[in-house]
């Protein structure tokens, strides 16, 4: 992996540790896979610059052994296929799959054909989590440029190793600040006095005013204004919380909230005709298929549950905030369909900007 990262270049974004890989996929038995699909030449009416990613919450099946999970929404210009059994039933049964907008009905339609296949107890109705950004200034998205094998070779491709980031997956026509976008994702460990925990972020990308872009407090974005897009779209971002710290879906869904405040230390404000879709979940237990009462893992609410849960919290925000600066420093320049081209973040400029506020690490 080749990926260009905020702590590799002195970049260090809040007080927590990250993990071994700095990448969601440090929570044990979470998995990422993508699948890229480019097709057509720069400025080509009909190029294609999309793709698919896939979150996988453990080794196993979610549709035989769910997990819990909350949702957040910032501002709901956006769709998330799933979120209403999320919210009723508070767990995940299903990967949770990230496109196109356009795109998101055929992969939820063939999410359900690679759940039926590969988990024979999935008999019942199945509702798998997709959800989406519209990646349409550089790709067209009437081409109908994914197909069955497009989301199952996501899928397939789950891997617990560093996550690929930048032009990626669904993260391959996306944009941030005006600025080539895409995947990102970091990750912190607790200390042994608050929990020990592992929390990861990845992010999907496609927000932002340049004007407004936050890298580690300093105010870059105002200071790079050239190389603009010849338009400005309020997009949106996906943000997916994993942790294995033990909690339930009323504590995650205060994860998810979180999450928003990582965006906004980077610059978004969620405007109107974004959609910010935040999904939290925790692989600390399985819960049983069957209905019969069991007893998970679980961190007590009250005043004092604030030594644990708010490390949780800031460990939230701080590594949402970075895998947002991830993606920008991973992608590329990209021209797609008409000639429109999105510019990758000048990093030396970049650097430069950081250093002189004192925010560059030596």
């Amino acid at each position: 992996m080749s990926n260009r990262r905020a702590r590799d270049l002195g970049i260090t974004i809040g007080r927590g540790a990250p993990g071994p890989s700095n990448t969601i996929t440090d929570v044990p038995g979470v998995r990422v896979g993508h699948r890229t699909v480019i097709a057509g030449d720069d400025g080509d009416p009909n190029a294609v610059r999309t793709g698919v990613t896939a979150i996988m919450p453990h080794e196993g099946f979610p549709w035989s052994e769910p997990v819990y999970a909350a949702t957040h929404i910032l501002n709901g210009y956006g769709e998330l296929i799933g979120i209403n059994s999320i919210r009723e039933w508070g767990i995940l049964e299903s990967p949770i799959v990230l496109t196109s907008s356009l795109l998101i009905g055929k992969a939820y339609d063939a999410t359900v054909r690679w759940i039926a296949r590969h988990d024979g107890d999935a008999g019942e109705s199945v509702m798998p989590c997709v959800t989406e950004c519209d990646d349409s200034w550089l790709s067209n998205v009437l081409a109908d440029p994914i197909d069955d094998d497009d989301v199952w070779a996501a899928l397939d491709a789950v891997t617990s190793g560093p996550v690929e980031e930048g032009c990626v997956g669904s993260g391959t026509g996306m944009q941030c600040f005006d600025f080539k976008g895409g995947i990102g994702s970091a990750s912190r460990v607790l200390a042994a006095d608050q929990g020990g925990s592992t929390l990861g972020v990845l992010v999907m990308t496609n927000h932002g005013d340049r004007q407004d872009l936050l890298i580690d407090g300093v105010r870059v974005g105002e200071r790079l204004i050239d190389r603009m897009p010849e338009d400005h779209h309020e997009g949106s971002c996906i943000v997916i919380v994993a942790t294995d710290a033990p909690l339930l879906p009323h504590q995650l869904r205060r994860v998810a909230e979180r999450a928003g405040m990582g965006l906004a230390r980077g610059g978004s404000h969620a405007s109107n005709t974004s959609g910010e879709q935040l999904i939290a979940f925790s692989t600390a237990a399985r819960v049983p298929r069957d209905g019969k009462p069991f007893a998970p893992p679980a961190i007590a609410d009250g005043p004092r549950a604030g030594t644990i849960l708010s490390p949780l919290f800031r460990a939230t925000v701080e590594a949402t905030e970075e895998a947002v600066v991830n993606a920008l420093l991973a992608a590329r320049t990209m021209t797609g369909r008409d000639g429109h081209t999105l510019h990758a973040l000048p990093v030396d400029r970049t650097l430069e900007l950081v250093d002189a506020a004192g925010r560059l690490a030596r």
